[in-house]
């Protein structure tokens, strides 16, 4: 008989449930990374540790949920409506910490309110209850062998490596991208060269804040939304940021798959309670040993 606990014993899992527990921490580190692109991008080379950004995904998700139950648009054609909206908000919320000088302590605070703000509007005016969007891409799955996989779960992971890989390319390779990086390492000699800061930074803010519009159409494509979630994918996704390094566009994708692999295992082989403390494991463990990174 087991005694108290037993149900945390190491238990040794299948090779089929193996392979689907990586390809689903696969998958959910995607969106880890996707989640943590914009974040990353405005704390890296704005120094705006944006929380918000956050609550905009969420957001992103409930207007893509509306949209779809409502007027019966298609997910990724409500884009055309959210991604414009978001990079707005961006650009808004850049010139807000502009206009008044906000230190980057602050901006964590300020947008931590805001994020509590926008959970309120949230809750206001879809309730708390959780809400499931309804759409044919959930439908479609696909066997390979032992294993399943869904066409959210791809369509997830193709944005994630697009979105992420696309803007490593234009931060390297194009001049934009090299002005960015100059303004970035020393704003004042990449002015005295021509750099506009001013404009660049409008910019980065404005882009980040799409890709949380990007971000909301995965999570309302594949997961339950309830404002209270907001939090729990806060905790994740900035380990994830925090691993991958600032300002570095494939960081949070390569740690936040080694984050959604790890959990994944984890839940295999003892009780889903254990998962959420592997992120931050991994979190303390890079502090403590490569603390220079940040």
């Amino acid at each position: 008989m087991g005694g108290p606990g037993s149900e945390d014993r190491l238990t040794v899992p299948s090779a089929t449930l193996l392979g689907q527990s990586v390809l689903s921490g696969v998958f959910i580190g995607a969106l880890y990374g996707l989640l943590g692109l914009g974040l990353s991008l405005s704390w890296g080379m704005l120094r705006q540790v944006n929380l918000t950004h956050f609550a905009l995904a969420f957001l992103g998700g409930y207007l893509t949920f509306q949209l779809a139950a409502v007027a019966k648009v298609d997910p990724f054609v409500s884009l055309a409506v959210t991604v414009p909206l978001f990079f707005g908000l961006g650009v808004a919320l850049h010139g807000f910490f502009t206009r008044f000088k906000v230190t980057l302590l602050n901006t964590l605070l300020v947008t931590f309110g805001l994020t509590s703000i926008i959970e309120a509007g949230i809750q206001w005016y879809w309730t708390a209850d959780f809400q499931r969007m309804e759409s044919a891409y959930a439908q479609v799955r696909w066997k390979i062998g032992p294993l399943y996989l869904s066409l959210p779960d791809v369509i997830t992971l193709g944005l994630a490596l697009a979105l992420c890989f696309g803007t490593w390319a234009v931060l390297r390779f194009t001049d934009l991208g090299k002005a960015i990086r100059a303004m970035t390492e020393d704003a004042p000699i990449a002015a005295a060269f021509g750099v506009d800061e001013k404009r660049l930074g409008y910019l980065v803010s404005g882009v980040a804040g799409a890709f949380a519009a990007v971000a909301g159409v995965c999570l309302a494509l594949d997961h339950t939304l309830a404002p209270v979630q907001i939090y729990a994918w806060m905790g994740v996704v900035f380990a994830a940021v925090m691993m991958g390094g600032l300002g570095r566009p494939l960081g949070p994708l390569v740690a936040g798959i080694v984050i959604g692999v790890s959990e994944a295992l984890t839940m295999a082989v003892t009780a889903p309670t254990w998962a959420p403390l592997v992120s931050f494991s991994l979190l303390i463990a890079i502090l403590l040993f490569r603390p220079s990174r940040f």
